[in-house]
């Protein structure tokens, strides 16, 4: 699965419709299923997630490869780091 920016999405997970602190719960879950240096992309309508994600990105060591607003919607594209 390519992206808009043609860098590699291994996965892709829409929590549109979900308040917090659920997206960030279902990010972590994905998170946790994923190989080092698979990337995945995140959908949300939350605006909380811009801070919770931004925030657990940096708690964590994701990498954040973009983050755009598009109407109501937040859309990241994270890696995760290789250990």
């Amino acid at each position: 699965m390519k992206s808009e920016e043609n860098k590699e999405i291994d996965e892709e997970l829409d929590t549109r419709g979900l308040y917090c602190p659920e997206p960030l719960f279902e990010v972590r879950n994905l998170y946790e299923t994923l190989e080092d240096g698979q990337s995945f992309k995140v959908i949300a309508d939350d605006p909380a997630a811009d801070e919770d994600l931004h925030r657990w990105a940096k708690r964590t060591g994701a990498e954040i490869l973009d983050f755009r607003k598009e109407d109501n919607d937040l859309i990241f594209v994270f890696k995760k780091p290789i250990k």
